[in-house]
């Protein structure tokens, strides 16, 4: 007798839609995370979302603000030796994305699943895993200290990069493919109206800058900086100064910049996603540098691979579905460490004495905007390769 069929470690974007999807194949999970509530739904994000990320969350009636409330963007603007080039994915692809940001998809989830009954425990932690044996027990502390367990069929892990679960899967939280770049985003959010009505990347020989939005009153911006820069470390005349340098001649509309913030560019792949009754989901199992905006799609990916899989596991005993997890996920995990290898590459500044790599960069650039088979490329990754059952 267990507690539940699938214990699901971490109340993220790829925990959370992996309950709702397995509820309705009537398969019961229990979710735990180690955050609060407020914490989860507080903590600004990003978030672009695919097309058919946007088509998972409302088909499944997982969200509908998504659609009331986010913005659809039909394309981006690739911003380069003081020019602009629009790359229009509605003409290219037929095909666009939402700006909506992730805890805004966590807000949507956990109402969704709590209105559903979901048992969804706050402010506890994963402390170990045994999946060895036929029966999965995850070993648990709550907010007072207090040990628990939770035993299940299955144990997902979904806990981020720095996963209880992977440890398990792996041997080790970090065995696997990694790689970090030489550079960061130094990010602000600021109040005032959008620069511009769709994402702005530009390469300039400044370094790299990035213009989007979170509302209408609300824009989210980065800066290419060092990763160990402080973010108090410039006035706001000195950042508005840094952003119009990297976009002139484009006109900015500046604001009171009430957050900052510096994110490392990490690349990470998980050397194993299962080991018998465990497997790994989202930020656990990979992570992506923000360029390509992938990470929070790329869960959402896994979930449509592993859902399938562990209905007919746990449903009629079938393994072939689980045993083919992996390599059917990692095929799509690689392809977007690519893309977004690429994009973080070709538009920021590697080294500022490099006038070779500049030029090269530039050549690159344009070498996409100038042919529709390249600015297929990009509109086609950007707006998400289809996803699996879709």
């Amino acid at each position: 007798m267990t507690d539940t069929q699938v214990a699901i470690v971490g109340a993220g974007p790829a925990g959370l839609l992996l309950s709702h999807l397995l509820a309705m194949d009537g398969i019961e999970s229990i979710v735990i995370d180690s955050r609060s509530r407020e914490n989860i739904e507080d903590t600004v994000r990003a978030g672009i979302l695919e097309h058919d990320t946007v088509k998972v969350l409302t088909e499944t009636a997982a969200s509908q603000r998504v659609l009331e409330d986010g913005i659809r963007h039909d394309g981006i603007e690739l911003r380069f030796a003081g020019a602009g080039h629009r790359i229009d994915f509605a003409k290219l692809v037929g095909r666009g994305v939402w700006l909506y940001p992730q805890h805004e998809v966590l807000r949507d989830l956990i109402a969704t699943r709590l209105a559903a009954g979901q048992a969804l425990r706050f402010e506890t932690s994963a402390t170990g895993v045994d999946a060895d044996a036929d029966v999965v027990r995850v070993a648990t502390v709550d907010q007072s200290g207090a040990p628990g367990a939770i035993t299940a069929e299955f144990v997902v892990g979904a806990d981020g990069s720095r996963s209880v679960v992977r440890a398990f899967v792996t041997g080790a939280t970090d065995s696997g493919h990694f790689h970090e770049y030489p550079f960061a985003w130094f990010g602000i959010l600021c109040e005032a109206p959008p620069s511009a009505p769709e994402l702005i990347y530009s390469n300039s020989e400044h370094g790299f800058a990035l213009i989007s939005q979170r509302s209408a009153t609300v824009q989210r911006m980065y800066l290419q900086c060092d990763p160990d820069l402080d973010p108090e470390a410039m006035s706001d005349a000195e950042v508005w100064e840094q952003f119009r340098l990297r976009v002139a001649p484009h006109d900015l509309v500046d604001g009171p910049i009430f957050q900052r913030d510096v994110l490392r560019f990490r690349s990470f792949v998980s050397s194993s996603l299962r080991r018998g009754r465990a497997a790994l989901v989202g930020d656990a199992a990979h992570t992506v540098p923000p360029t390509g905006a992938k990470g929070l799609n790329l869960a959402v990916a896994d979930v449509l691979v592993l859902a399938p899989a562990l209905r007919a596991l746990i449903a009629n005993g079938d393994q072939a579905l689980i045993d083919g997890y992996a390599e059917q996920a990692l095929a799509r995990v690689w392809k977007a460490q690519h893309f977004s290898w690429w994009m973080t590459q070709m538009l920021h500044r590697q080294d500022s004495a490099d006038a070779f790599g500049h030029l090269r960069q530039l050549g690159e650039l344009r070498s996409v905007v100038d042919s529709e088979a390249g600015q297929r490329y990009l509109a086609e990754a950007y707006t998400g390769w289809p996803m699996p059952g879709l």
